[in-house]
């Protein structure tokens, strides 16, 4: 056998062990039992965002895991006469997601019948100044971004509570064998200015390595017909497809949006984004390895060099690519601690449990 046929096919053979032991691992890790969390006999009432994608996958899996949480669960959502509803039923708690478009005399109506209720507020801090008044007609708090907890405290808020989001392993959890159409790198996301920004100056080397895009606004930066087969603007994909591309990559990009972009948001008191967005658990759900730009509360949720990687600059995303894309073991090793922490620590039943046991004890 020649030796370059021999070379290759022997890199064959090793890439399709370290592929099977990297699934196969994965595997043992989603399949082991799940943190046994107790089951109250309470009613909770969830009230929906209302506002279909991309919320409404966050609802489906907040509605299933609280039915492994309480002996009653009731879904509804903010067309429907909700006072109506919790007067006939009698839930101990009404919880809501979002809350922007339920209106707030329905809340007050509901306090006024003596049902808890609760608000776990999903897009901090970019919409504080709608939020900000909003907050005042619930008992209980639960925000998304540590920076906002003192906001809303001085707001007038008693019960605040910092509950990130997590992953939902009905819907992220790595592919069990190797995806057809494997990729190097992958980006999920929207076109916000500070990505535009940050991207522009790598955006062909990233390219050049492999990079596919999915998300809206990318003709910010690609005139149509750029890069075909690597740009899909304007998709918005479901969180099965969405796993299903992180878990085909060897890398997910994860570029958080930025807290002062005056064009998007509604956070004229400029609180500063310091906590990690909901991608940052799916991602490491989903099995693969994150590169993630840094933020302050991070190293809380994973520690940074050993279940996730940080990038401070463009220069130093491009390095980190590098030297994961010719390191597989040393991929495999962060890929593998960033998905076992994420099923012991961070799922929907964890946080939702946290949620009740500040409500209930």
């Amino acid at each position: 056998m020649a030796p370059a046929r021999k070379n290759g096919r022997n890199a064959g053979f090793q890439d399709g062990f370290d592929e099977g032991y990297l699934r196969g691992r994965m595997d043992v890790l989603t399949g082991r039992p799940g943190t046994l969390f107790p089951l109250r006999q309470i009613h909770v009432m969830y009230v929906s965002s209302g506002k279909g994608y991309p919320y409404s996958p966050v609802d489906e899996g907040i509605i299933e895991t609280l039915r492994s949480l309480a002996g009653v669960v009731t879904a509804t959502d903010p067309s429907q006469s909700v006072a109506q509803q919790a007067a006939e039923k009698r839930p101990d708690l009404v919880l809501v997601l979002d809350g922007l478009y339920f209106p707030a005399d329905q809340v007050d109506s509901i306090r006024s019948m003596g049902i808890k209720t609760a608000l776990w507020l999903t897009d901090d801090p970019y919409y504080t100044d709608m939020t900000g008044d909003l907050v005042l007609h619930y008992d209980y708090i639960f925000t998304l971004e540590l920076n906002c907890v003192e906001f809303y405290r001085q707001r007038g808020c008693a019960q605040v509570h910092y509950l990130p989001f997590a992953a939902y392993p009905g819907h992220y959890r790595p592919l069990r064998e190797r995806a057809e159409n494997s990729r190097n790198l992958s980006f999920v996301g929207s076109a916000f200015w500070n990505r535009v920004e940050f991207f522009q100056p790598i955006i062909h080397d990233l390219m050049d390595r492999g990079l596919h895009i999915n998300g809206y606004w990318w003709e910010r930066m690609f005139e149509p017909g750029t890069y075909p087969g690597q740009v899909e603007p304007d998709k918005w994909m479901g969180p099965k497809d969405t796993a299903g591309t992180y878990s085909s990559s060897k890398i997910a990009i994860n570029l958080h949006r930025a807290y002062n972009d005056t064009s998007v948001n509604n956070n004229s008191a400029m609180i500063e984004a310091a906590s990690p967005n909901p991608r940052t658990f799916e991602i490491s759900a989903s099995g693969t390895l994150q590169l993630v730009d840094c933020r302050s509360d991070l190293a809380r949720f994973y520690t940074p060099g050993v279940e996730i990687e940080t990038f401070g600059s463009p220069s130093e995303l491009i390095e980190k690519v590098d030297f994961y894309l010719s390191h597989e073991k040393e991929r495999r090793e962060i890929v593998l601690r960033a998905l076992d922490r994420t099923l012991r620590e961070h799922t929907y039943a964890h946080r939702l449990n946290e949620l009740l046991t500040h409500i209930f004890g």
